[in-house]
């Protein structure tokens, strides 16, 4: 603490949510031909990269849980999104649904946990990324930080409840990036 302040924390990695974050979001997707990339994820993930930031995804897939799609559909759609961005440094999934009540479901700590785990840094040094609350909320569960990107599906009180938003990806990467971890 410096005069009551809080010293910002430094941003080790930036994670992802995948649907309605990076790429349009196509209910229970599991074909990768369905992949297309939302405006500024490309330039988001690549400026990332230039500045040696890891980066991840975190990502709930209850489409898995509910018979809808598997696991390999889901791993063959990521790195589809893969492709199309860059290479990203870890994807996570949760392949459960609500009513299983797992621990890494978002807005539950797990997914972060397990990408920070992955990407070898703390939780509590991470930024989510993601376009509903249960993103942000799954952060805060881990100790990490979040950033909402409202899209169509966002709810006016979620954008309402959150004090760090962004119009877009690339505007939220830039921020994390300039503000260096005091998103507090």
């Amino acid at each position: 603490m410096n005069g009551g302040t809080p010293t910002p924390r430094p941003v080790s990695a930036v994670l992802f949510d995948r649907d309605g974050t990076l790429v349009e979001d196509v209910p229970y997707n599991g074909d990768p031909e369905k992949v297309r990339l939302l405006p500024g994820a490309r330039e988001a993930a690549d400026l990332l990269r230039a500045g040696s930031v890891p980066t991840g995804v975190v990502s709930n897939q209850s489409g898995i849980g509910r018979g809808f799609i598997t696991e390999q559909d889901v791993m063959r759609v990521n790195r589809r999104a893969d492709d199309l961005l860059g290479a990203l440094g870890t994807w996570v999934f949760c392949p459960h649904t609500p009513e299983d009540r797992c621990a890494c479901r978002k807005p539950r700590p797990g997914l972060v946990r397990e990408a920070a785990r992955k990407l070898g840094v703390r939780p509590e040094d991470c930024v989510v990324i993601g376009d509903i609350r249960a993103d942000v909320l799954a952060a805060r569960a881990a100790g990490a930080r979040g950033v909402l990107v409202p899209n169509a599906v966002t709810l006016r009180s979620e954008i309402e409840a959150e004090r760090w938003t962004a119009p877009d990806v690339l505007t939220a990467v830039r921020m994390v990036l300039e503000r260096q971890g005091d998103l507090s």
